[in-house]
């Protein structure tokens, strides 16, 4: 087996957890945005991946570069929360404002859950990396 796989393996997951982070965090800090009445504000985003096919044969193969097949951010349907702030410039008819319908601890699980995948990647390369240099030393003892 090729070792560099299993730093190509980790550099994915950790571009794809980052990714996950950055998106929560953008969330988060979009959740208080408000926009005037009838106008479009800011729709949360969730990161969609769908993971390549792996088996022992695509792992043994040094030509496959690729661990996610795909990696886009699309903006969820969710419906937006209405406050009731008459005095607020963005508010209609009705005295209501609109904000993102952004879940607070569900992007904060999101966060906390990509911090932690990450974190899981970085040990995984550690330890590769590890093996590959101790593999090297056995290799040059005589």
């Amino acid at each position: 087996m090729d070792y560099r796989a299993a730093f190509e393996i980790s550099a994915a997951g950790m571009s794809l957890e980052k990714t996950r982070l950055d998106i929560a965090a953008l969330n988060l800090a979009n959740m208080h945005s408000s926009v005037a009445a009838g106008a479009q504000g800011y729709r949360p985003m969730r990161v969609v991946a769908q993971p390549l096919g792996m088996d022992f044969s695509t792992i043994m193969n040094a030509e496959n570069k690729a661990t996610v097949r795909s990696l886009s951010v699309a903006p969820m349907d969710s419906t937006p929360r209405l406050v009731s702030d008459p005095g607020h410039p963005h508010a209609d008819e009705r005295g209501f404002v609109r904000y993102p319908g952004v879940d607070q601890a569900s992007e904060m699980i999101t966060a906390m859950t990509a911090l932690r995948a990450y974190e899981a990647n970085v040990a995984a390369a550690g330890f590769a990396r590890a093996m590959a240099s101790r593999a090297l030393e056995i290799g040059t003892q005589r």
